[in-house]
């Protein structure tokens, strides 16, 4: 597939390395997804920095450019984003989830394989998706946004004023760690009670187990093969679709789990909206309705301040290889502003 470059002819490139697939793009400013490459994952460092070379390599030839300097002889624009804490230096410090990856330092690794013609920058995924939903997505047009990903586990993307919040060490975003309640289950982590452990797709699956053992949940039992241990999030959700009442109100007390996590953050960072991704975003208004009121229930002066929106993201699986070409335009700064394209492409 041959390209269009983007708004200087030159590639804009973003890659989603994900726990068991690596998907890349390359766009145009407007966020039109031009060429797309997908790897499965290697996981320990040096495997992993093969990956990137390869599929950086194969986009640019794809986009019309190459490693030593685009169509143009300029320097074309990397972003990678990765599931853990990513330092300021591009380096992956530490990656429960990418077992042998800890400690890779990806973008210096990067831009000396890729020999100059390419820029890196590398980041939390989380933080790239939500990049991509201010730009292109259920964001787009909005400067303060809260991006929260419900998958295995929890994460988030912070942006206050266009620009992405990082932090002093940029780990800022591991929300699903905020521990909601101490004497809860043990979290991966090495706490109790985090946020995740309640909220998540995993989580939906342990309270839906515990329906299941008191004999509350029997569509969902018929849908795990009647194996209570074998439950999970997704029997729920197919349950709580086809109208299965006992599914519903499983449904509804993980949003009440949900929406005390997203009123404490809402409480902290006053978002215009909040975006919500991830696997469960499938649940639709089975999950997003009962959310809603939880959320607005527990959020302070709910009657009196401006409405912060729950909406799903908009931008499905590619929304963090998109978001990741968002911030490999930007820089270390993170200015979502700084990295529009012309008057017709989104803008935070």
């Amino acid at each position: 597939m041959t390209a269009s470059p983007g708004r200087d002819g030159l590639p804009m490139l973003g890659i989603d390395v994900g726990g068991t697939k690596v998907l890349g793009v390359a766009t145009n400013p407007a966020g039109e997804v031009l060429a797309e490459q997908r790897r499965e994952t290697l996981a320990a460092g040096s495997r992993l920095l093969d990956d990137l070379t390869e599929l950086t390599a194969a986009l640019l030839e794809d986009a019309g450019g190459s490693s030593q300097g685009g169509r143009q002889g300029g320097v074309a624009t990397l972003g990678v984003g990765v599931p853990g804490l990513v330092d300021r230096s591009g380096a992956l410090c530490f990656a429960p989830n990418l077992l042998g990856a800890s400690g890779t330092e990806i973008k210096t690794a990067l831009e000396e394989r890729l020999g100059g013609g390419v820029t890196v920058q590398v980041d939390n995924d989380a933080t790239c998706t939500a990049a991509g939903e201010c730009r292109f997505g259920a964001g787009r047009g909005l400067k303060d946004v809260l991006f929260v990903t419900l998958g295995t586990g929890i994460g988030g993307g912070l942006i206050s004023g266009g620009r992405i919040v990082r932090g002093a060490a940029n780990f800022a975003g591991e929300i699903g760690h905020t521990v909601v309640d101490p004497q809860g289950p043990p979290c991966g982590c090495g706490r109790r009670g985090c946020w995740e452990r309640y909220a998540s797709g995993s989580g939906l699956g342990r309270i839906a187990r515990d329906f299941a053992l008191a004999g509350r949940a029997a569509k969902v039992m018929a849908l795990a093969g009647d194996d209570a241990d074998a439950v999970r999030g997704e029997h729920v959700v197919r349950a709580a679709r086809e109208g299965d009442a006992e599914a519903t109100e499983i449904l509804g007390e993980f949003a009440w789990w949900l929406a005390l996590g997203l009123a404490n953050l809402a409480n902290i960072l006053d978002p215009e909206v909040i975006v919500i991704g991830g696997g469960l975003v499938r649940a639709a208004d089975a999950l997003f309705e009962p959310a809603r009121q939880a959320f607005r229930d527990q959020l302070e002066g709910a009657a009196v301040r401006p409405e912060i929106g729950l909406v799903p993201a908009l931008l499905g699986d590619r929304g963090g290889a998109i978001g990741a070409a968002v911030l490999g335009l930007a820089g270390p700064a993170g200015d979502i502003l700084s990295a529009r394209g012309p008057a017709t492409a989104g803008a935070c």
